[in-house]
């Protein structure tokens, strides 16, 4: 990888690969921004169930391949995920904005 992964994010894609929803939820700003299937979680709670729900309605492992700097406190992590899901990969990019030691806002896209 080109730039080393900031802390709070492999804590993200750590606490995701363990299924562990304290965790994640923990991670994010209490007015975080999460955008993922075109749709907008806001705050812990809505955050929380997104984690319960979507976000672990498939078995999935996920290799990450490149992280860059976008900007102040962004960053771009691009990877593949595979699993139990319909096509059963695909390449993804979470864009990470922080907030200090926490994630202010996170966009998953194709």
């Amino acid at each position: 990888m080109d730039t080393p992964v900031p802390g709070v994010v492999r804590e993200y894609f750590d606490a995701s690969a363990r299924r562990d929803v304290e965790s994640v939820v923990g991670l994010f700003a209490e007015d975080a921004v999460v955008v993922d299937e075109s749709e907008t979680r806001r705050g812990r709670a809505e955050i929380r169930a997104w984690q319960e729900g979507p976000a672990s309605r498939y078995e999935y492992t996920t290799e990450l391949r490149r992280v860059e700097p976008a900007g102040a406190d962004a960053f771009l992590v691009s990877g593949r995920i595979e699993g139990n899901f319909p096509g059963g990969t695909a390449d993804l990019t979470w864009r990470f904005t922080l907030a200090g030691d926490r994630i202010r806002q996170l966009e998953i896209a194709p």
